[in-house]
């Protein structure tokens, strides 16, 4: 999946099964080819004269694979008969507990072979001779110094002394009696604090020539080094004078490091179903430019694959696979800067704004320097991720602009460099704006087939049907002729069954935002021609008056409302045609209507026009419906608050122009309210108003 020229052997791959960042113990796990390595350094200590002891030392940099290593080292002395023991310096602290644990230890493993029992207990009474001797000086804690008799103390350091001699003759003695070697491995030395590694040290300095034994420690010899180093005595010489022999663990190959990544990514991904949409040429650059300069060793490499896995799991293929793989590599290897994004998403996410005069770098960019200042030596891998994730913010960095347009293209692709997707992958919460945009993606599939798109829209709560329409627009630059007249005829029959008024000061009304689409569906055919056949076929199939006009004014010549995107000519004749049609439309049918004013006033202009009569009938039902339809809502909202004020209003002199004059509207607003008819007392009260002279201060 991620690099179709590596083989991951992923049938091999337990399903389910999370690589784990513990080092192998076999050679079978062994991809980077260090069992060869590890033989040879088996024999070499097999080799090794071993009569007054021996000390190995096996160097290298933290995660560079010195416990796998080791391991392998183990399996192939075991195979020779070896007897090989570990101790954990973890699990003790304090010289005197180190001791007696390290001789406890030791001689608890012993007596797990039987030839090998009886020394198994003399090492277990010398680690017992230093029990209590957490009194002496520089030794044991200060707390401790008060519990013991100043009048027994030169007493019992004294038989303590005798005793630890005796004892370490004999052990020396049995020592050199067996016929085995054994191999005693200290590992993860170099995490320990440095008062314990000195500890360790002095254990293996003060045991180290003691017969047929040979220690093999593992460290950073950077870490240990520093730890050693005391007055003026640098710790590399007080190492040289311990190992007789010490191997360095060659760097891994650069290419075998991004293979066994590349490895590793796909078998972490192996079995998740629905990953995110990955985009190949992309991928490339990502990796080489952001998570490969990141990954130094092994453990990163297993670090990195379990933890891209949950993350990916729990975003359920919503974000783009390439862009989570990065965004991981961050968040796993520099923290610091991956605790800046949250803060930092309008920085990363702003396009250009081609408003002359505005200009939000200043703030934005700030932001932006931040996050590669924190980037400390890892500025570069900062700025390639800010160039290959978020474009928006590249102009921070360099003279690389991204406009607005671009956003539709990161949403539909699911690339963070969209502020709905980075806040889904920083906060795995899908917020409204990006949960109407994955319905518009459905609603886009079905949007060349009439039936299944107006029963899809139709299926959603009317509340969110106005969002999903709008997010159609993001497919702008995909819309094909054959979307237009299905999806046309779907949206404009769908405009009687929704909300006119605005939900915000800051939104479209439902009118709208399906006439953006309309708008952008048509003019995707160019042809004026080809768009005048297109209103021809898709007239018929309109269900009402009003979402004729919509469509009639749109590709028309009304001035602030028509496109020009067919001939004039062809423009006046679908404006007169649909005008006879609505004079000769009876007032029952009319009060289908749902923009009943607007027909009326615009078909009677039409008419006139021509000095034909257009009346409107005297019908108490026909003046509510269209006395309703005139009806607006004006939204104010004072500068520094936050509240909006709503007043409801009448397009009165629109009213007075449709039925002639004002005492024609006012006559037929009497008779309105004389009707037998259930009547919206918030209208009339609005009327009442207007008919005692009030009017809006604008």
């Amino acid at each position: 999946m991620i690099n179709s020229a590596v083989e991951s052997n992923t049938d091999d791959w337990v399903i389910n099964k999370i690589i784990s960042d513990n080092p192998i113990t076999r050679s079978e796990d062994d991809t980077i080819g260090r069992t060869e390595f590890a033989c040879s350094f088996a024999h070499q200590i097999i080799s090794l004269d071993a009569s007054t002891g021996n000390v190995v030392g096996v160097l290298g940099a933290w995660g560079s694979g010195k416990t796998s290593f080791i391991n392998l080292v183990k399996n192939e002395l075991i195979k020779d008969s070896i007897v090989v023991l570990d101790f954990n310096p973890w699990m003790f602290s304090g010289t005197e507990q180190l001791m007696q644990s390290f001789f406890t230890e030791l001689s608890a493993q012993l007596r797990l072979h039987k030839d090998l029992s009886k020394l198994g207990d003399e090492l277990s009474s010398y680690g017992d001779l230093f029990a209590g001797m957490g009194w002496l000086p520089l030794v044991g804690p200060w707390i401790e110094r008060g519990r013991i008799l100043i009048g027994t103390f030169a007493k019992l350091m004294q038989q303590q002394k005798m005793g630890v001699g005796s004892q370490r003759k004999k052990i020396e003695n049995a020592l050199t009696k067996i016929e085995k070697r054994i191999v005693v491995i200290i590992d993860d030395i170099d995490r320990l604090s440095t008062p314990e590694i000195r500890d360790i040290f002095k254990l293996v300095r003060l045991t180290a020539n003691f017969p047929n034994i040979i220690y093999i420690v593992a460290f950073d010899r950077v870490r240990v080094e520093a730890a050693l180093n005391e007055d003026g005595i640098p710790g590399c010489d007080y190492l040289e004078k311990i190992l007789q022999v010490a191997v360095d663990l060659p760097p891994i190959p650069y290419q075998v490091l991004t293979d066994q990544t590349l490895i590793a990514i796909n078998k972490a991904l192996a079995d998740i179903e629905n990953a995110g949409p990955f985009n190949e040429q992309e991928w490339l650059d990502i990796f080489m430019e952001i998570i490969r300069p990141l990954i130094r060793n092994m453990r990163d490499v297993r670090r990195y694959a379990v933890g891209i896995r949950g993350t990916v799991v729990s975003l359920n293929g919503e974000v783009a696979l390439a862009d989570v793989l990065a965004l991981e590599a961050i968040r796993i290897f520099i923290p610091v800067v991956f605790n800046l994004f949250h803060i930092s998403i309008e920085a990363l996410t702003t396009p250009t704004s081609y408003v002359v005069g505005y200009n939000d770098s200043p703030h934005l960019k700030s932001k932006i320097e931040n996050i590669i200042k924190a980037a400390g030596e890892d500025k570069i891998i900062i700025q390639n991720m800010i160039k290959r994730l978020f474009p928006a913010a590249r102009r921070h960095i360099e003279n690389m602009h991204y406009g607005p347009d671009y956003k539709n293209e990161w949403l539909r692709e699911r690339r963070v460099a969209h502020e709905d997707i980075l806040h889904l992958y920083l906060e795995r919460f899908i917020n409204e704006h990006f949960k109407s945009f994955i319905s518009g993606e459905r609603a886009w599939s079905f949007m060349d087939n009439r039936d299944l798109f107006g029963r899809y829209l139709r299926s959603l709560e009317k509340s969110q049907i106005q969002s999903v329409v709008a997010a159609l627009e993001v497919y702008e630059d995909m819309y094909e002729p054959k979307h237009v007249v299905p999806a046309t005829i779907v949206l404009l029959n769908l405009l009687p069954e929704l909300p006119h008024n605005r939900r915000s000061m800051y939104e479209f009304d439902a009118h709208t935002v399906i006439i953006r689409v309309i708008y952008r569906l048509i003019k995707s055919l160019l042809d004026p021609f080809v768009i005048e056949s297109t209103i021809h076929s898709i007239l018929p199939e309109l269900t009402t008056l009003s979402a004729k006009h919509v469509l009639i004014q749109l590709v028309g010549y009304t001035k602030g409302v028509g496109h020009k995107l067919i001939t004039e000519d062809a423009a006046k004749q679908l404006e007169y045609e649909w005008a006879n049609e609505v004079k000769s439309t009876s007032p029952d049918n009319l009060l289908n209507e749902y923009d009943i004013f607007i027909v009326l006033l615009h078909a009677k202009r039409l008419i006139t026009k021509n000095a034909e009569a257009f009346k409107i009938g005297d019908s108490p039902a026909l003046t509510q419906a269209i006395i309703s339809s005139a009806r607006s809502e004006s939204l104010r909202q004072i500068i520094g608050n936050r509240a909006v004020r709503r007043e409801s209003r009448l397009a009165w002199n629109a009213l007075i122009e449709l039925f002639d004059d004002e005492d024609t509207l006012k006559q037929r607003i009497d008779h309105l309210r004389t009707a037998e008819l259930q009547l919206d007392n918030g209208l009339l009260d609005l009327v009442d108003k207007y008919v005692n002279g009030w009017r809006p201060e604008d």
